[in-house]
């Protein structure tokens, strides 16, 4: 098993015990608009954790809060994958496909607009 595979598998097994031992029950659209709340909250977490506030003193950053976080947004984005049906095979591929495109648009080589090279100069 490779390690997406791994981390979808036990992702899954913790969602299931959540929703199990707290007798949830929610649709596929209330899972994912729950789980996009959460993402949401640990990319806020996240922020605070590298001084995104100008209007502070700044702190010394903790490498390792920050990975926490890191994990954290893990965690609630693979959910939000499961809830929406998609394997890490399909999530792997679409990532390869999408990376294509991303690398096509800034070669000009998308058919996308606002991408074109000439219009950058």
């Amino acid at each position: 098993m490779d390690k997406l595979d791994e981390i979808f598998d036990m992702q899954k097994s913790l969602n299931d015990y959540i929703i199990t031992n707290r007798k949830l029950n929610f649709t596929k659209e209330e899972w994912i608009q729950k789980g996009s709340l959460a993402l949401i909250d640990e990319i806020a977490e996240l922020l605070n954790e590298v001084n995104f506030k100008w209007w502070k003193n700044p702190k010394p950053v903790n490498d390792s809060a920050v990975k926490e976080e890191i994990v954290d947004i893990l965690h609630f984005f693979i959910s939000i994958c499961l809830y929406a049906g998609m394997t890490s095979d399909e999530l792997y591929k679409m990532y390869i496909d999408k990376n294509k495109e991303n690398f096509d648009r800034q070669n000009g080589l998308s058919q996308k607009e606002g991408y074109s090279l000439k219009d950058n100069k």
